[in-house]
Formats: C-alpha cells, structure tokens, sequence
C-alpha cells in the first residue's frame, strides 16, 4: 500500500499540517523536525503527488524553451544543457518552436502560457519592439540564449559574437591569408549576423587588409547557405578567396561539398574556418577548424539563472560567455 502524509505524520509525531509543510518546502518548522519528516517520508517510500503540489503551490516546476525553426544541429547541445540542469534542480521541460523569423512566437508564448510553466528560455529568438511588449504581458520571467533584445531589456546568455569573429578572421590573416570571404551571414540578423560582420570587417582593417564586399555572401546559416556561396565563388574567378570563414559549422560543410565536386582540396587549396564546434565538426574528415561556442555549458548556465531567479525572486543578471579556437584540419598557412 502506497504510504500516505498521515502515515508520516503518524510516525513522526507532528500534523499532517506539518508534514505538508515539509515535504512541499513551505517553511515553518524547526530544522530537526524536518530531519525527522524527511526520515520517515524515506523509509515508508513516500511519492509525493507532483501535480497536488503544483496546485497548492501554484507552480508546475516546468520551465519552457522557444527555439526558431531552423535545420542547424547546435541546438540539441544545448536543449541537452538545460534540460540536464532543469532535471537536477526538480524542473520538467516543454519545447515549441517559434517558426523562422518568429512567426510562430506569439502562439508559442501563449502555449507556454497555457501549459503554466514558469518561466522560459527563448533560444536565438531575434526579438523586435513589439515582441518585447507581448513577453511583458506574461508576466512569466524570459532569459535569451544565444540572443539580444533590444536595449538589452531581457536577461541574456552569449557569446560575444564580434570578438569572436574578429578572433577568427584574425587567425585566418596569421596563417597568411589575405582574401578571405565571409559565408553564410544573415545581414538582418542585430544578434549574430551584423556582429559577425562587423568583427570579420575589423580584423581586415586591422590588419591593413581591403574590404572587398563582394566576398560577404549572405544566408541563413545553413548548409545550403555554404554551398549556393561556395558555387558562386567558383562561378567568379575574379574573386577566388584562399580562405572562407563560414559563420556555422553547417555553413562550412556546404563549401566543403562543394570544394570536393569540384576537385579542390581541404586545406591546400582551400582554407575553410567554421563557428560553432558543433558535434559534426569533429566527424568529417579533416575535421573542421571553428569557433568553439560552450553550448551545452550555456545550456546549463541558461538554466542556472532562470531556475535561481525563480526560487530567489530576484533579477536574472546576464553572462558573456567565453569561445575558444578549436585548430583541426581545414585551415593552412599560405
């Protein structure tokens, strides 16, 4: 027979009221009391009714995830992230997706809504005024990851993305690189796309290198934004970059495919440079050389705050996080 709060009560000498308090986490009691409950509430096998407490409480202890609708692989890295940490800290995790340029995102926040959750995480959610004003109106606590709003009016966990695309243009210049082209950038993308731009453009200037705008070839991140880019650069012989710097790992096997149908060569004849250190990086051959972004780190960091946010009441302060230069086998000197 399934052990029940008069049980525990019965045994530990105190109120059903008490141990009530106890096992939700209510406060009230004295410490060894709770030591006491706690006990017996083990060794009888308690399970508490999850779904009773959640109505008690008002809470569901479930956290949502609003992520765009886009064929990149990075996001299961760290989906994995914060439903790992989520789980430790006795959260459950629910999942929409906004659709590619939020057209979707209203839908998705009322759902989340719906489902009560606590608060959410909006996964490389570009968000505009209006989106903003709509995310007030929940009044449920919202932390971007791998995202900006605008002001910086929400809580957010990033890279700095200009560094690191300065750093990398600026590695690919060190191994004597001069004509580099940049591929697969979103130009309307405040988040990601423009710092991208505006880091790789710095390093060139920095380095005395002449901006050729013909080399920034814009896309959408994905695979096919690296190949349409890659088919055009062999289509231009004016332009013949000897090093891409692509702005994902997905992007980067695009040009890559294209090389190899092409009978180029990784690196001799080319130098190919990926963002992300996604899990298919490491699985071509050669491997790809990248901008390494923490992600299931970031994942668990997201979580970290949104969760310690809720329990404390207090404002989620945002964090840049660290990237890192990962050298593999696409990248040579000239």
């Amino acid at each position: 027979m399934r052990a029940t709060i008069k049980d525990i009560a019965k045994i530990s000498g105190v109120s059903t009221a008490t141990v009530s308090r106890v096992l939700n986490e209510l406060g009230g009691y004295r410490p060894e009391v709770a030591t006491k409950v706690l006990a017996v509430a083990k060794e009888l096998g308690y399970r508490r009714n999850d779904s009773a407490v959640s109505l008690v409480k008002q809470a569901t202890r479930t956290i949502g995830i609003v992520m765009p609708t886009v064929a990149t692989s990075f996001y299961a890295q760290i989906i994995n992230g914060i439903e790992d940490r989520a789980y430790q800290a006795g959260y459950s995790v629910i999942l929409t997706h906004a659709g590619v340029n939020n057209v979707r995102l209203q839908e998705s926040l009322n759902f989340m809504v719906e489902r009560r959750v606590e608060g959410i995480i909006g996964v490389s959610i570009n968000l505009a005024q209006i989106d903003l004003q709509a995310i007030a109106a929940l009044a449920v606590p919202l932390l971007l990851l791998s995202a900006q709003a605008p002001g910086n009016r929400l809580p957010y966990v990033k890279v700095d993305d200009y560094a690191a695309a300065y750093a990398a243009t600026t590695d690919l210049i060190d191994h004597g690189h001069r004509t580099i082209a940049l591929v697969g950038v979103d130009p309307a993308d405040s988040v990601a796309g423009r710092p991208r731009i505006a880091g790789y453009t710095a390093a060139l200037q920095a380095a005395g290198l002449r901006l050729d705008r013909n080399l920034i070839f814009p896309g959408d991140y994905t695979f096919e934004a690296g190949q349409r880019a890659m088919t055009t650069i062999l289509a231009t012989p004016e332009l013949r970059p000897t090093a891409v710097f692509a702005v994902s790992d997905e992007t980067a096997l695009g040009v890559i495919a294209v090389c190899y149908q092409a009978g180029l060569r990784i690196p001799q004849d080319l130098s190919v440079l990926g963002y992300d250190n996604s899990a298919i990086a490491s699985m071509v051959s050669p491997a790809l050389s990248t901008v390494a972004q923490p992600f299931y780190e970031m994942g668990q960091l997201a979580a970290d705050k949104l969760i310690t946010g809720l329990q404390t009441n207090q404002p989620i302060q945002s964090q840049i996080v660290p990237f890192k230069l990962i050298h593999r086998g696409t990248v040579s000197s000239l």
